[in-house]
């Protein structure tokens, strides 16, 4: 039995790690594979980057990365002065330095602004990497850690502000604090100095949940008058990925569920919210509605629902926020953006479309200021394409609360990224594959400048899953692969939720091999229009994407010349007795139940392994992390090596560190970048 490979610490798991990675260096670790890895890594540290700052008080922020900081460093600048890469940045929280004092390994994750003193934060740290996160309390004015703040320990967690010196914590700390899925559960008033074992609980999710959250919003100090500024409480039950339920405290201190459906996406300020229906429980499947709050009366939500977006075939939300006085949101219009805004002080006020530049084939928006009860309803808008660099922004919505024109609202340009590679000759197009029910599957073919008809390298990328969608991005390791003659092609298969919630919902549990035939269809349209052959085109996906691309190599073989395999999940008869994959129950279905087992055994790609004498496969490179806990490693070793047991030579190779995401410096994350393309070059770039 190879499930010895489930024990991180045993010999033979590490004598196995060893021997594979070794294997892996032998042959990817090349001359060109260490051009890509200092190319990508430069990218990486480029001090000419575009910078999408944070405003905390008199201050603007931006995280930064340098071949001196290779972890990288939180700075500021004036907020009077333009945020541009060659201001005088002053370094508030070096990175590198602290993991040095400390001796481990800290990879920063933002920070939680404290809006009642914003020069205090919590700053979000992960041990390697992984889901474990502690929360550290730091001084931005004096540049220190706050000798005796809040220092928690390094669990799955939450934390957000509840006043200048209390925080709602939400730790997995022990068995009584977790979910069954390893995710926190019970969220507590920590003060500083308590242990949080200790501190008083404010609100449970159920041990069946995925976790629980919680916030405060504070209509008083975001400046909000009128007969009830009560700080209102909001906490959160995470059921299933995707599925919750939302509580709101009345003037009692008693959290109230809100009378909402679980299948959805919400935000929420002093006096609305926003919530994106996933079913049709109360209304249309992918409708955008609108809600007054009323947190402390009988009745906490307006009867009234106002339909923002009604669901039409093609058309998606995916972002959307409330701001003090605004409503912001996108509609992906057969995967081309649309921005409106809503002015919420108008009670029939009509939602203004905001006019985007040519050539944004993806947008995302953020606010200016670290936290909603801070400055004002300024946003940054972010525009870019596969081969257009980011431009950044600004959309002024407080001028408009100030002196309110008919003057329609625009997008004021501020400054645009450098370009990472020349795209010049290069071009992106939507095309469609049709699949094997008959449905119709986009995906965007970004072809390199020079390419010769049906022998073109081709990188597949694709999800498909827990209604993640996947968007264009400029990216500078895809215009890397462009640059050396591949083309990458994005896949906006079922599963994710590029074309609503109903794209989805059709892959659950036993319609799962739709999304598989969705990605081999798009394969199989490349070499039809005549781009290239199988033995050209490779795929690429982490986790449930690893999972998707173990599919391919199994089940489909014949279809691709290589398979770069991430993070993968790989047996589907186990993945639920690690408490992190408990939460994907819902998403794959219960291997405990005899008729979703006999289906995920069908297309588990552990248990599909063929001999090599009746099935020849493409080469595959597994790659995964040691401090993965989110996916466990366990299932890319044994994958691995079932395999070779099978008589095949997978390349496998497992990092030290860098969690689910490899998160890491900028050294280690180019290097892994580019031991993929190394992969590439072997396989499918090979003429």
């Amino acid at each position: 039995m190879d499930l010895f490979l489930e024990n991180d610490d045993d010999p033979q798991t590490l004598a196995f790690i060893s021997a594979r990675n070794a294997r892996s260096d032998a042959a990817l670790a090349t001359p060109e594979m260490e051009a890509d890895a200092e190319a990508l890594r430069s990218m990486m540290e480029r001090q000419d980057r575009l910078i999408v700052p944070t405003r905390r008080g008199e201050w603007l922020f931006d995280f930064n990365r340098s071949r001196d900081n290779p972890l990288g460093v939180l700075r500021r600048l004036p907020a009077a002065d333009a945020p541009r890469a060659d201001a005088a940045w002053d370094t508030v929280f070096d990175v590198d330095a602290f993991c040095a004092h400390e001796g481990k390994r800290w990879i920063f994750g933002g920070c939680v602004t404290c809006p009642f003193e914003p020069t205090r934060v919590l700053l979000r740290l992960s041990d390697g990497g992984s889901d474990l996160t502690r929360f550290l309390e730091f001084d931005l004015e004096t540049k220190r850690v706050v000798d005796g703040g809040f220092d928690t320990p390094a669990v799955r967690a939450q934390a957000s502000w509840l006043s200048a010196d209390e925080i709602a914590y939400f730790g997995s700390i022990d068995a009584f604090s977790a979910t069954q899925s390893g995710w926190p559960r019970v969220g507590r008033r920590l003060r500083r100095g308590e242990a949080p074992a200790e501190a008083e609980i404010l609100f449970e999710a159920a041990t069946t949940d995925v976790t629980g959250y919680g916030f405060i919003i504070d209509p008083e100090l975001g400046g909000h008058t009128g007969p009830d500024t009560r700080q209102i409480r909001v906490f959160m039950a995470n059921h299933e990925i995707g599925k919750l339920s939302l509580h709101v405290e009345d003037g009692d201190g008693v959290a109230r569920r809100l009378p909402l459906p679980r299948d959805i996406g919400f935000d929420i300020n002093h006096s609305h919210i926003l919530w994106l229906a996933k079913s049709d429980e109360q209304v249309a499947s992918g409708s955008l509605v609108l809600q007054a709050l009323t947190p402390f009366d009988a009745e906490p939500l307006a009867p009234k629902r106002r339909i923002l977006v009604e669901p039409q075939p093609g058309r998606a939300v995916h972002h959307f926020t409330l701001l003090r006085h605004w409503a912001i949101y996108t509609v992906d219009d057969r995967l081309s953006p649309e921005l409106y805004a809503l002015d919420l002080t108008q009670e029939d006020a009509v939602p203004q479309r905001i006019d985007l530049p040519d050539g944004i084939e993806a947008l995302y928006f953020t606010s200016l200021h670290a936290d909603l009860h801070l400055g004002d309803d300024t946003l940054h808008v972010i525009g870019s394409g596969f081969l257009v660099p980011p431009t950044r922004y600004t959309l002024a919505l407080s001028d408009r609360d100030r002196n309110p024109t008919k003057e329609p609202l625009a997008l004021v340009p501020q400054e645009t990224s450098p370009a990472f590679f020349d795209a010049e000759g290069m071009t992106s197009e939507l095309l469609e594959a049709t699949s094997e029910d008959g449905t119709k599957v986009p995906y965007h073919l970004v072809l390199p400048k020079v390419w010769k008809n049906g022998e073109l390298p081709v990188l597949i990328y694709g999800y498909g899953g827990f209604a993640v969608p996947l968007a264009p991005h400029y990216s500078g390791t895809t215009g890397r692969f462009l640059d050396q003659g591949g083309a990458y092609v994005q896949a906006y298969i079922r599963g994710g939720s590029e074309l609503g919630p109903e794209w989805h919902k059709p892959v659950k549990r036993h319609g799962r091999h739709k999304a598989y035939e969705d990605f081999v269809a798009i394969a199989r349209d490349l070499v039809k229009r005549g781009y290239t052959n199988p033995s050209r085109i490779a795929c690429t996906g982490g986790s449930n994407g690893g999972l998707l691309t173990g599919v391919m190599l199994t089940r489909y073989p014949d279809d691709f010349g290589a398979v770069w395999c991430r993070v993968p999940v790989l047996d589907m008869t186990r993945f639920h007795l690690f408490p992190a994959g408990r939460a994907w129950i819902d998403e794959y279905g219960n291997p405990d139940d005899e008729k979703d087992r006999a289906f995920l055994l069908s297309y588990s790609p552990l248990h599909q392994v063929k001999p090599a004498a009746d099935q020849a496969y493409p080469p595959v490179y597994i790659e995964s992390s040691s401090n993965d806990d989110r996916v466990h490693p366990s299932h890319a070793r044994r994958f691995a090596m079932r395999l070779e047991e099978a008589g095949h030579l997978p390349l496998f190779h497992e990092y030290g560190s860098g969690g689910h995401a490899g998160a890491g410096n900028s050294a280690e994350m180019a290097r892994r970048t580019a031991m993929g393309y190394s992969f590439l070059r072997e396989t499918i770039m090979k003429a």
